[in-house]
């Protein structure tokens, strides 16, 4: 009740400052969406930009608005209590647990001990700036010996400015010398919305629909992991027999831009949004999916986790380690119209308003001295042209060019302590990388129609100001001689594979006529047993089609009693000759692979021992989550001429670990080379 009457007096005093300032539009387009922003924060006062307030007069809570936003903190512990617009006197639900509305969590670990969820609780409130243009506040949970929070010094940062419709929030994670060893495997901003008030849920220009709710989760049938649930007794009939799984809208992290939430059936249809312009501080690279909106209705702005990679991608802290780093800012964005507009133009707005961030990054008002704005940061430019052996060299268009901690190639894709800035080369292969934080970077690069990875030979370090011109770089693939034959695109994904239909009482209906996104639909790896119950899959090369008959993850047979059992595919191929001298070369590449193990023979697979084995590796659940690709893994195999024979020759490819469905791998491409040819 007392947060109910403190939320009414902030929108009065909204209102009244609409009304009492004059009128400026310098920020605001004069789209129908956006007056409708302006005249929904309060109907009988004119639009403007009113000053930011902030008040404190409340032990427990801090207030700031501006006129279009009031946003509700918790103090000190810095929660996401309350955040009032358009009419809307809360976008929680005012019954939910103030704890349980907007909150940062973190998901770690001590040596030794299991992993804990556990949601960040400010212990000091602190005003870092306030006048009319801006107000910023800190809530900062400080580590000290004995406590049972992570150990890490903990600073939640809430921005709101003048004119804006929204507020920026981002962290800074500290951790000076001496801090005790620990594991972070997840960190993410949790807003839990009013799920009598949003209903239609927005990630992408394809993927949007209206949502079931928690309550018709609770109601329904949950199928092979807790996520994954049949909606049997829905409150919409529409949603009966689809499958509400939030891993079904999950994202790459360069597509992860703006996810969110919008209000239907009222006079003012409202937008929640989270915008994120930068990728910096994300863990795993451009192509690591993670988590979005779900249903709740829940809205992520997911900083790191292991999702679709595993523990590898974890951050691992060793005894008395220092470190740093921010995540984010990102935006919190809410925008408004009129019943007579079609509501879904509020994702174009939101699309929008991702366009003004991008170029307003990085940000000049944050306060932090540890978050850099553009003039103290460089930049790295360049060429990438690629020479496979014997081939002249080429420029190449959209190759991924990416700076991050000095590791392996490949590394980036486990890398989750620092920054990462990524780019793709022009249609003449050039690129630039601007706004790098200063530090030690190595710079990396994969080729999609490649196989492999580059990394440029040195470590070089970035200073405020600096532009590193690397002028033109070769990356040579890995090729020991010509292709004999191949399997699928070099791409670090499966989705050019046969991937099957869904059950039919097991649909998402969002993607029931999406062929492009039709992985993502539950239970495609039961289909591997439907199509071969009794034997497995056999590819002939010069006859079969990938795209046709090639199953898109290689996976455990269901025999019945939740037993399931090991499969062997076969590739079945012609040698015109075999006087070839030498080793040949199989290069298999892996977009995936789940706790598998994948053995290699060639036309004898009755040997004690494979040709070869990956041994045990991966823990990405890529298969169970619906992602096409995980974790990329490239092997070049050594295969004897002694191996093959003239005439037909079989590739036999056994992945030997089944204790259950979800075991397994998919194959990013296969090549056979013949030996080096000889010089002429």
């Amino acid at each position: 009740m007392r947060n109910g009457v403190f939320f009414r007096m902030a929108v009065l005093l909204l209102c009244f400052s609409l009304a009492s300032s004059s009128e400026n539009t310098s920020s605001f387009s004069s789209s129908p969406l956006r007056r409708g922003l302006r005249e929904a924060n309060c109907p009988e006062s004119t639009p403007n930009h009113s000053p930011v307030k902030l008040n404190t007069e409340n032990p427990n809570q801090v207030v700031i608005y501006n006129g279009i936003v009031s946003i509700n903190l918790s103090s000190p512990v810095g929660d996401v209590i309350g955040i009032s617009h358009s009419g809307i006197e809360n976008v929680f639900d005012p019954r939910a647990d103030i704890n349980d509305r907007g909150y940062l969590d973190v998901v770690w670990t001590e040596p030794g001990k299991p992993g804990a969820f556990q949601r960040i609780h400010g212990t000091n409130f602190s005003v870092i700036t306030a006048n009319e243009n801006i107000v910023e506040v800190s809530f900062l949970s400080t580590w000290t010996l004995g406590s049972s929070v992570p150990p890490i010094n903990i600073d939640k940062r809430y921005i709101l400015r003048r004119g804006d419709s929204g507020f920026y929030s981002y962290v800074i994670f500290d951790r000076p010398e001496g801090f005790p060893a620990m594991t972070v495997y997840q960190i993410r901003i949790v807003f839990k919305l009013s799920d009598k008030r949003f209903h239609y849920m927005a990630i992408s220009d394809t993927r949007q629909r209206s949502m079931p709710t928690a309550i018709d989760r609770k109601t329904g049938k949950v199928l092979a992991y807790p996520e994954a649930v049949l909606l049997t007794h829905p409150s919409n009939s529409k949603f009966r027999g689809e499958v509400d799984d939030k891993y079904q809208y999950s994202i790459e992290n360069a597509d992860n831009t703006v996810n969110g939430w919008i209000t239907t059936g009222s006079k003012e249809n409202v937008g929640f949004w989270i915008i994120t312009p930068s990728n910096e501080f994300r863990n795993g690279g451009p192509i690591k999916q993670d988590l979005t909106s779900h249903v709740g209705p829940v809205a992520l702005s997911m900083f790191a986790s292991t999702h679709y990679a595993g523990k590898e991608l974890s951050i691992t802290f060793e005894e008395g380690e220092a470190y740093k780093k921010v995540f984010g800012p990102v935006f919190i964005y809410l925008n408004s119209a009129s019943y007579k507009v079609n509501f879904r133009s509020l994702w174009s707005d939101a699309v929008q308003q991702l366009s003004k961030e991008v170029k307003s990054w990085p940000y000049d008002f944050p306060k932090s001295k540890d978050f850099l704005p553009s003039n103290q940061r460089g930049a790295v430019a360049g060429r990438l042209k690629v020479q496979e052996r014997g081939e002249s060299s080429i420029y190449v268009k959209n190759a991924y060019i990416g700076l991050a901690l000095p590791g392996d190639a490949g590394s980036w894709q486990t890398e989750s302590k620092g920054y990462q800035f990524w780019t793709r080369t022009d249609e003449n292969g050039y690129f630039l990388i601007k706004n790098v934080v200063p530090g030690k970077y190595n710079l990396y690069a994969w080729v999609p129609g490649y196989i492999g990875d580059y990394k440029y030979n040195a470590t070089f370090t970035i200073t405020p100001g600096r532009s590193i011109n690397m002028g033109s770089l070769v990356y040579s693939p890995p090729r020991n001689g010509p292709t004999l034959w191949e399997i699928g695109i070099p791409d670090r994904s499966a989705a050019e594979f046969y991937v099957p239909d869904p059950y039919p009482k097991l649909l998402n209906y969002l993607y029931k006529n999406n062929p492009r996104d039709k992985f993502r639909q539950y239970g495609l790896w039961e289909r591997y047993t439907d199509l071969y119950p009794n034997n497995d899959l056999v590819y002939t090369i010069g006859v079969d089609n990938y795209e046709k008959d090639w199953f898109f993850a290689h996976v455990t047979r269901n025999i019945g009693n939740s037993t399931y059992q090991p499969t062997t595919w076969k590739i079945v191929f012609e040698l015109e000759n075999n006087t070839l001298k030498g080793n040949y070369t199989l290069q298999l590449a892996l977009a995936s692979a789940h706790y598998s193990e994948v053995q290699v023979w060639f036309n004898d697979p009755s040997g004690s021992s494979p040709h070869f084995t990956t041994k045990l590796i991966g823990g990405d659940n890529v298969i169970a989550r619906h992602g096409i690709h995980g974790l990329h893994r490239l092997y070049s195999i050594d295969v004897g001429s002694d191996l093959l024979v003239e005439g037909n020759n079989t590739l036999y490819l056994r992945q030997s670990r089944a204790p259950g469905p979800f075991q397994g791998v998919m194959y990013d491409y296969i090549r056979l080379e013949s030996p080096p040819t000889p010089p002429t």
